[in-house]
């Protein structure tokens, strides 16, 4: 997997992608490159997403564990 860098998140410039080819839609061709383009946010939202429930349920976890030996 590729290294993020420092700058903008994928989600960030995927959005921007596809606003700036939303504008102009002439052929099938493109339509399906803002298909591909639009399922590709789709599925860094949902990886973000899943990732915040992982997080929150394994801190509401940790605090459960601990509150339990006292």
């Amino acid at each position: 997997m590729a290294k993020n860098t420092a700058g903008e998140s994928d989600e960030t410039k995927l959005k921007k992608k596809i606003t700036a080819r939303g504008s102009d839609q002439n052929g099938s061709k493109e339509d399906e490159a803002l298909r591909s383009l639009k399922k590709r946010l789709k599925r860094t939202q949902r990886k973000r997403r899943a990732l915040a429930l992982r997080k929150k349920n394994s801190a509401s976890k940790k605090t459960s564990a601990s509150e339990a030996k006292k």
